[in-house]
């Protein structure tokens, strides 16, 4: 990363990449969790409500659906 601004040690820039790099990564595992809760969650009501092949399929596009509109939403 170029030192953008003179008044800032490569010390400076270095901590600051770091702190960036750790915010990211604890958003992704954030993220994984949330993910994993969900289909744990629609596996199970799948299972309960013993869904053929079909009706499983369609509730998971609806799924895909769901959170390729919540990624668009975050841009």
């Amino acid at each position: 990363m170029r030192n953008i601004h003179p008044f800032i040690s490569k010390t400076d820039s270095y901590l600051f990449e770091q702190l960036l790099r750790a915010a990211k990564n604890e958003e992704r595992q954030a993220r994984a969790l949330a993910v994993s809760i969900r289909l744990e969650a629609l596996a199970t009501y799948i299972t309960q409500e013993e869904m053929n092949g079909k009706d499983a399929a369609s509730l998971l596009l609806r799924e895909a659906v769901r959170f390729r509109n919540e990624s668009l939403e975050l841009h």
